[in-house]
């Protein structure tokens, strides 16, 4: 299975979602390499973002998860290296 990393970046701007988001991350855990949330009070929003490496179909299956949320959006960045899981 050939695997991709990608980073996604996640606005967050209905706090009332984030415990809905916890729960598609917390399901998607074992392709997330890393984790980092920024909350910038002064706008009420969050800036999180995740860098994970998996098959193609479950970034973007994970993308529209998190993009269906109330008051979230969320964008990927891939890169171009494509490797095999076994690595």
């Amino acid at each position: 299975m050939e695997t991709r990393v990608a980073l996604l970046a996640i606005i967050v701007e209905n706090s009332s979602s984030i415990e809905k988001l916890n729960s598609v991350l917390h399901d998607y855990g074992k392709y997330i390499i890393g984790r980092m949330g920024i909350p910038y009070r002064e706008k009420n929003i969050n800036i999180i973002s995740i860098a994970i490496d998996a098959p193609q179909d479950v970034i973007s299956a994970l993308c529209g998860k998190i993009g269906n949320l109330n008051g979230i959006n969320v964008k990927a960045a891939y890169s171009n290296i494509i490797s095999s899981a076994d690595e």
